[in-house]
């Protein structure tokens, strides 16, 4: 479930806070502070570069694949040289983007809202994108891509972590995240998750499931002892470890090698090795899952507005959309998109305009000390996460 920003909010060189009070009258809008950065009002012409950072298989140029290409056409159509830095996890996006070398960049909602709270990006002129209409509603005005019902950025596509595993030696197949965290299983030592302090929402959302007494109705939203049950839990796990994986080459190697066998992933790894005949599959297990829900944001230091509004304009056309979302194994975001897949099921199968799937996902969000239902300043803030992460990995 999407997080509900309830709560005033300052930047923090790791994350957010929350700073005000449940009777600040930000709070009880929803919306939280941002400074004040101006909104381009048109395009105008291309400046001949376009710096991004982006998830691996977002902005591809054939380098990777050389019939996965959506990138050479765009160089063409707008003269915007395309330079892309992979980042491998939200808390590394934030760094880049603070750098102001980069005019964008594809933000999970675990760095978007960071990235709104301390002016990093501006806000979006949705009447410059010209596939807005037609993307799907429910990912528009959400609290990790906009404030007060102004967008700060363009929606790309949504999806899940996944479970996955190498069919020829894990058996049965899965069916729930159980096997991540059997203290007894089979599989010590080549288990994988990922490398990231919002894993522990992975483990918040194991328990939430598995231990009621614990009521935890958001895993993104922990008390102190709904936070310390998730970090015990991922204590005992960490003896089962083969790897912790943020940069996606490293998961693929792995799994191909045997090294590991089961875990966390995203789909355009599996797609990857499946490629390479490795036999791999994935599930979403029986208790939901994490995932994301990505949004091209503009940096408020780009140096090459005009080409990111180019940029956004094309990522988000239905046939540009049909590309991206089967390669990286996602959801469009632009509902026309489905008609242009060379898989006629690629929509179904990934749940598109499905609002119940969606309710399985529990979205990245930034975790801050304002719990937003009702129990005020008690949960946990990002930069706690930050630290226990940096304890259970020893």
């Amino acid at each position: 479930m999407r997080a509900m920003w309830l709560c005033v909010a300052c930047a923090i060189a790791v994350g957010i806070t929350a700073c005000g009070s449940s009777n600040d009258s930000a709070s009880t809008s929803g919306d939280f502070a941002v400074p004040k950065v101006p909104m381009q009002s048109s395009i105008g012409a291309g400046e001949g570069a376009l710096n991004l950072v982006a998830w691996a298989g977002y902005a591809e140029d054939g380098s990777t694949d050389p019939n996965v290409n959506w990138v050479s056409q765009f160089e063409k159509n707008t003269g915007c040289k395309v330079n892309t830095k992979t980042a491998g996890t939200s808390d590394e996006m934030v760094t880049l983007m603070r750098t102001g070398r980069y005019d964008g960049v594809s933000a999970s909602g675990n760095a978007s809202v960071k990235l709104i709270a301390g002016g990093d990006v501006a806000p979006v002129n949705t009447k410059l994108l010209t596939n807005y209409s037609n993307i799907y509603p429910d990912l528009k005005n959400q609290p990790y891509n906009s404030v007060g019902g102004q967008m700060y950025g363009a929606p790309h596509g949504r999806g899940a972590n996944l479970l996955m595993w190498r069919t020829d030696k894990v058996k049965p197949a899965p069916d729930s995240w159980s096997v991540v965290w059997d203290q007894n299983s089979p599989y010590k030592g080549k288990i994988t998750a990922y490398d990231d302090p919002i894993y522990i929402a992975d483990a918040a959302l194991y328990l939430s499931k598995t231990q009621p007494d614990l009521k935890i109705t958001n895993p993104y939203e922990l008390d102190q002892t709904q936070f310390d049950a998730a970090v015990a839990l991922l204590k005992k796990q960490k003896p089962l470890i083969g790897q912790y994986w943020s940069d996606y080459t490293k998961s693929q190697s792995a799994f191909a090698q045997g090294d590991v066998v089961e875990g966390t992933t995203w789909q355009v790894i599996a797609n990857l090795l499946k490629a390479d005949k490795v036999p791999v599959a994935t599930v979403l297990p029986k208790e939901g899952s994490t995932g994301w829900s990505d949004t091209w944001m503009v940096s408020s230091k780009a140096a090459h507005p005009n080409c990111m509004y180019e940029w956004m304009n094309w990522i988000e056309t239905p046939k540009v959309q049909a590309q991206v979302a089967e390669w990286f194994g996602e959801a469009p975001a632009n509902s026309q998109a489905c008609q242009y897949t060379t898989d006629p099921n690629h929509c179904k199968t990934y749940n598109a305009g499905d609002l119940n799937f969606w309710k399985k996902i529990a979205f990245w969000a930034t975790p801050t000390s304002n719990c937003r239902d009702g129990r005020g300043n008690q949960c946990v803030d990002y930069s706690k996460w930050v630290q226990a992460w940096t304890e259970i990995k020893g």
